[in-house]
């Protein structure tokens, strides 16, 4: 039996957060994927749960007027990946979530609880940062809007305080007009395991050369990260052999991969230069695709 001590179905969200808010430690119950297999290795610290599940509103994925594009917390990862919107305006997106688990698992976890878990490995964090999310957070003084950039702060850990319950995600049309972008997990099991690096870009091109390049990183770092040195390397660069070696030699000073059982830090530092590179010449080919 699952050591579950107490139990809310949150009739709103409102009802969420001033339970939060009032129960030091308990936990937010979505898609499940991650909070149930903490109460199946009978964690303590996850048996007290504020259920979500009723709360449809967070489940809408939109575009306003101005192009900006929401993503409700609670939209689990294949309806984001089969939504129109999503693959017409920011399919890179798709393609990251489409290496996560298996259907079972896309069918029920959700992006909220892939990003708010604070899991260096999560697969949506490099499109997340690579499109430069927004987050929308309801907490117990007001709905406030938080950056991605900043949101994780160390294994496991994030800027969410007590109450706080994220509502959705915003792309802003900025953030992925005119851009090509891809993804690569690089994991001993492709999508039936956890990456062992996960690499995403988006490259803006002006003719032959960059005019904006993003690279992001999973697992190679106490976070995910963005990559500035290597970013400020490829602004202006032609595409070529020579372009991307020196890009792969640039991304070395914004990494800090460990050693694990999963793999050597000499591995992940060669894996990391090779995705570079692999990820970069995919997102220039799909900049003709995109939106």
């Amino acid at each position: 039996m699952f050591p579950i001590e107490k139990y809310h179905y949150a009739e709103s969200v409102e009802d969420a957060v001033r339970y939060l808010a009032a129960h030091k430690g308990a936990k937010i119950l979505a898609g499940g994927t991650d909070v149930l297999v903490r109460l199946h290795e009978g964690k303590s610290d996850y048996g007290h749960l504020v259920d979500i599940n009723g709360l449809d509103e967070l489940k809408t994925i939109s575009m306003d007027e101005s192009g900006a594009i929401f993503i409700g917390s609670r939209a689990t990862f294949s309806e984001i990946i089969n939504s129109e919107i999503i693959r017409q305006h920011v399919p890179m997106l798709a393609q990251a979530l489409l290496t996560i688990g298996g259907p079972q698992v896309r069918n029920t976890g959700t992006m909220g609880g892939n990003i708010c878990n604070g899991a260096v490995s999560a697969d949506s964090a490099c499109a997340a940062l690579v499109y430069d999310f927004d987050l929308q957070i309801q907490g117990p003084e007001g709905e406030r809007t938080e950056s991605i950039h900043g949101f994780h702060t160390g294994p496991g850990r994030t800027i969410l305080q007590q109450g706080d319950l994220l509502k959705s995600f915003v792309i802003r049309p900025e953030n992925y007009t005119g851009f090509g972008a891809s993804y690569i997990k690089y994991a001993m099991r492709g999508a039936m395991d956890i990456a062992t690096i996960g690499c995403g870009t988006a490259i803006k091109m002006n003719g032959d050369e960059v005019e904006t390049f993003k690279l992001a990183f999973t697992v190679a770092a106490p976070t995910p990260i963005r990559c500035p040195t290597a970013e400020r390397t490829m602004k202006g660069a032609v595409i070529s052999e020579e372009s991307l070696e020196r890009l792969a030699d640039a991304v070395e000073a914004d990494v800090k991969p460990r050693t694990s059982w999963r793999a050597s830090r000499e591995f992940r530092l060669h894996i990391i230069r090779t995705l570079a590179k692999r990820v970069t010449q995919e997102a220039v080919t799909n900049q003709g695709g995109n939106d």
